[in-house]
Parts: C-alpha cells; structure tokens; sequence
C-alpha cells in the first residue's frame, strides 16, 4: 500500500496531468494542495496578488479585494513581510505568526507555514498554509517544498508566454508598418498625433488639407493597418471614421519611429 505521502504528492500531480500541456491553474494547485494537507492555501505574487487560493476555513482568510480593480490581495504589510524570508518558516504560531502578519493576534491554535517560490534565485512568489491545532509534519513540508517548485515552473511559462505574445504582437505591428509608402508613413503620423490615444474620430479630408496629402492615402494606410488586425475602423459617415487600437504595441512602434 502506498504511503500517505506518495498518495498526496499524486494528488498535486493529477492537476498537472490533467491540464494536457496548458497552463495549469494557480487555483487548482492550490485546491490540490489544501484538500491533501487539510489547510488553507494561498499562492501569492512577489506584489502581494492572490494568484491562487483554497480556503478549508473560510472565515479565516486575510485575503483582501481591491476596491478599483476588484484584485484579490494580502496587505500590503503582509507582503513585505513575505519578501523578507528566503527559505520555508514553518509552524508560525503566536508572536512569531503576529510579527509576520499583524492582523493574526487573535487566531489562537493556528499554524502558518510559509514556502518562498524561487527559481535560478529570482524570487517568484510565496506559497502559505495555514491551519489550526495540528502542525504541519515533516511530510507535510516536502509536499509543500514541492508543490511550491511546480508552482515556480508554472509562473516562469506563465511569463514565457507572456513575453511571447508581448513580442508577437510587436512583430505584427513591425510588419505592418513595413508595408506602408513613405507617404503612408507620414499619414499614419499624423492620424495618431490627431487621435491622441487608443480610440477616437478622425476626420480624413481634415488631416489631408492639413498635411498636404490625398484623402486616399490616409484611406489606403487604415485598410492595411485594419488588414493587419492592429486598428479597427467603422465609418460615421459625414462624421468621419471611428478608429480603435488592438494592438497596444502600435502607438508605442510609431512613437520609436518619430524619435529617431
């Protein structure tokens, strides 16, 4: 018969099995890993954000919600406290938990284990358990210790795929550019110096007076922008034409353009 600690550590692999090669959810990990381990569990960002949560006991969470944009969060002075330690405090209870996070002194029996996420030395984020009057075994911590190095995997190609994107869409934008005359060019300038921002009315024949261009070339540039998927464009008729951005990366490749 398998140990109890071969049996929890499958659990926490079934979730990462299961994703079939996608980005596994901070969420089920931490679900995985609080059902075995019989706590709460948090996943949490070098800036304080709640990437992935499990509450055994939920009238015991400290997670808070940003009132503008609706982010779940630890306090701010939980998460300096969190980037001061650079290796797994476990069974905080008392005093030790309360310098840790001062909110804690009325939670009597309650152990904190505190896992910090790293990879290569860079500091990733925090893995923390809590729960009441059993502390956390030997077992216990390697689960976590584990756990803890499969979140670290999942945050780095969590960033890898963002930079990917971050790069794709550059490259798009770039190509787009790229197919543009010099006159075209020059449009495009100008239409986003009128558009001042991601979203607005241009008027065509206006910029085209003003710059001493023909109407159609302003037109020919937003079909091969629109082409690329960078801008959408609907026509307002006599109003003009309403364009939007898709591309974030297409304001800041004109502004490199215009500095050099």
């Amino acid at each position: 018969m398998a140990s109890q600690m071969l049996e929890k550590t499958r659990k926490i692999n079934k979730t990462l099995q299961t994703s079939g090669g996608s980005s596994v959810s901070f969420s089920l990990l931490a679900e995985a890993l609080g059902e075995v381990l019989d706590s709460n569990a948090y996943v949490v960002s070098t800036k304080g954000k709640i990437l992935g949560v499990y509450l055994n006991v939920e009238k015991d969470s400290s997670v808070i919600e940003d009132e503008e944009t609706h982010k779940k969060m630890f306090p701010e002075p939980y998460t300096k406290s969190l980037l001061k330690l650079n290796e797994t405090k476990e069974n905080l209870t008392g005093d030790e938990m309360v310098e840790l996070f001062p909110y804690e002194g009325d939670r009597k029996n309650k152990y904190l284990t505190v896992v910090p996420i790293l990879s290569s030395g860079q500091r990733l984020g925090t893995l923390i358990l809590s729960r009441y009057d059993e502390k956390f075994t030997d077992d216990d911590l390697v689960i976590a210790e584990y756990s803890a190095t499969v979140i670290g995997l999942e945050i780095l190609r969590a960033i890898g795929e963002e930079l990917e994107g971050e790069m794709r869409k550059k490259a798009v934008v770039q190509m787009a550019i790229g197919t543009l005359s010099y006159s075209e060019l020059e449009a495009v300038e100008h239409i986003f110096e009128e558009l001042n921002g991601k979203e607005g009315l241009l008027v065509a024949s206006k910029i085209a007076d003003r710059v001493g261009i023909t109407r159609s070339v302003i037109v020919n540039a937003l079909r091969k922008f629109e082409s690329a998927g960078v801008i959408e464009s609907r026509s307002l008729g006599m109003k003009g034409t309403h364009i939007k951005v898709l591309n974030d990366k297409l304001i800041e490749e004109l502004d490199k353009l215009k500095s050099n």
